[in-house]
């Protein structure tokens, strides 16, 4: 049995123990210790992304043995496609993230002790799969994170923190409450187990069985789905998401919008889509109207913002609704469809392909509000600049592309997903994948009048020497830069180690 996910969780707990030991005295060497952390946990994900054997769809780096057997619990960690992406995502976005906040000067050991604990909690998140050890990952990310808002954020820090807290832990409960009655009625904590059990109907049975309540499964679906909905989130769940991300400090919203935010989707992919297909078919309307809502209010919302963080918080909303769209489509039963599988499929690869794309688009263009913020005095209204692409031509392409990607513009990364997203949701919710176009057309919309209005026109003369990018800042932003490009030419890299996986998960659909 190999070790490499234990170790790869490991590495940022334990380097977060050192971090927080070593005192505020000590700022250069608390960030470069926490900046090797994270490098080595990339340097361990691109090893598992090289060993991992793209052709088998199943769990691989597995480790299983006896936790606590009398409550059915296992150490089970484990990854497939779906797992080793969102790993790869984590680990990519953790470290330029500590390099965003090369310059926190407040308590910087216990900061970046929380971004690094943070990160383990992520790893943990998207490696076990017993629901035990599962949830306490879960949470684990829930507490550094409110942490760093509370103690970094903007002025209504405060707000924001426990607004995210209590959302978050309201949905929690939920998610516990519906698991404790899952292990009441089977035995099993094991998403691998639970999910055998829907595919042979026998889950809905033993919970009816146990509980004497016909619509007991439903239920106890509704409880699991508003823990992850919360999280995502989706529309009307999601109030706590932009006083969240505009308060936050920049590098710490570029971990919530990069990374945390897919942790409620992997929820839906990982443990909803196999353990409840008969219930998400059962109420499939309702939810491909949440999952268009989730689209096309949060780009309207993002419309009418004048604050760009608050924008590309309800952008990230919008972004994150076409993984739901995908998802929900995938369980639809239809007739007169070609080939329903290679829809259903070409759907879920899109939502794949979408969250990391996602992850690392979002993360870039939060960044860039980090580096504007820092040459402005934290000044980030759509209204405070206009014109500045003249003084910082570099930023300016730079940020560009970020945002085209955003938008969906053919030959990026962005645009890989979002067409086949729609391209396998058409034939299976054509209604819903209609509907959903406004929401591209508003980001389109809103997305362009950000660039007018910040980076074109005539120059605000009060940022006439406003200074471009350093060396530094252009090294930090290059490799994403670099991987939109990449992605956007040859999706095949992410789509190549997912694709089995995908076929699996449609095959746990199918009944």
């Amino acid at each position: 049995m190999n070790h490499w996910l234990t170790i790869l969780t490991l590495v940022p707990f334990l380097g977060g123990l050192v971090v927080a030991g070593l005192g505020s005295e000590r700022k250069n060497f608390v960030r470069n210790l926490a900046l090797t952390s994270s490098l080595l946990s990339l340097g361990g994900a691109i090893c598992m992304w090289l060993h991992f054997d793209a052709k088998n769809g199943g769990l691989q780096f597995v480790e299983k043995f006896d936790w606590v057997p009398t409550l059915g619990i296992q150490y089970f960690l484990g990854v497939d496609g779906l797992g080793l992406l969102m790993v790869l995502l984590t680990a990519i976005v953790t470290p330029l993230a500590i390099l965003a906040s090369w310059n926190v000067e407040d308590r910087p050991h216990v900061f970046h002790a929380l971004v690094l604990w943070l990160q383990a909690g992520l790893f943990g998140t998207f490696t076990a799969l017993n629901f035990f050890h599962w949830f306490m990952f879960w949470e684990l990310g829930l507490i550094p994170a409110f942490f760093l808002i509370k103690l970094w954020g903007g002025p209504k820090r405060g707000p924001a923190a426990m607004q995210f807290f209590i959302y978050t832990m309201v949905g929690s409960v939920a998610l516990l409450l519906s698991f404790l009655a899952i292990r009441l009625a089977t035995g099993s904590f094991d998403f691998i187990e639970l999910a055998g059990l829907a595919k042979s109907g026998v889950l809905t049975s033993k919970l009816q069985a146990a509980f004497g309540w016909k619509n007991i499964a439903l239920i106890v679906f509704f409880g699991a789905f508003l823990g992850f909905a919360v999280k995502v989130p989706v529309i009307p769940f999601h109030t706590w998401l932009p006083a969240a991300y505009s308060e936050a400090p920049s590098p710490v919203t570029m971990l919530l919008t990069g990374v945390m935010s897919k942790m409620g989707v992997y929820g839906f992919l990982r443990i909803l889509l196999p353990i409840f297909p008969d219930q998400i078919r059962q109420v499939l309307t309702p939810l491909l109207w949440l999952a268009v809502a989730t689209i096309v209010l949060s780009a309207c919302a993002a419309f009418a913002q004048k604050d760009l963080k608050r924008m590309l918080a309800y952008s990230s909303i919008n972004h994150l609704g076409y993984c739901l769209l995908a998802m929900f489509a995938a369980t639809a039963v239809v007739t007169g469809v070609n080939h329903s599988d290679l829809q259903k499929a070409a759907a879920l690869d899109g939502a794949l392909l979408q969250m990391f794309n996602h992850g690392l688009t979002a993360s870039a263009l939060f960044l860039f509000l980090s580096l504007l913020e820092k040459r402005t005095g934290g000044l980030r209204g759509l209204d405070d600049f206009g014109g500045i692409r003249k003084v910082i031509p570099v930023f300016t392409g730079l940020m560009g592309i970020s945002l085209f990607s955003s938008l969906g513009l053919p030959g990026l990364n962005g645009f890989v997903g979002e067409f086949l997203i729609f391209k396998g949701v058409f034939p299976l919710a054509p209604w819903a994948a209609a509907i959903s176009t406004i929401g591209i057309l508003v980001t389109a919309i809103f997305l362009l009048t950000l660039i007018q209005r910040v980076f074109c026109g005539p120059l605000n003369e009060r940022w006439a020497k406003l200074p471009d990018l350093t060396t530094a800042e252009r090294l930090l932003v290059l490799p994403g830069i670099a991987l939109m490009f990449v992605l956007g030419i040859w999706p095949q890299f992410i789509l190549g180690v997912v694709d089995a996986t995908v076929v699996k998960l449609v095959q746990q659909l199918n009944f």
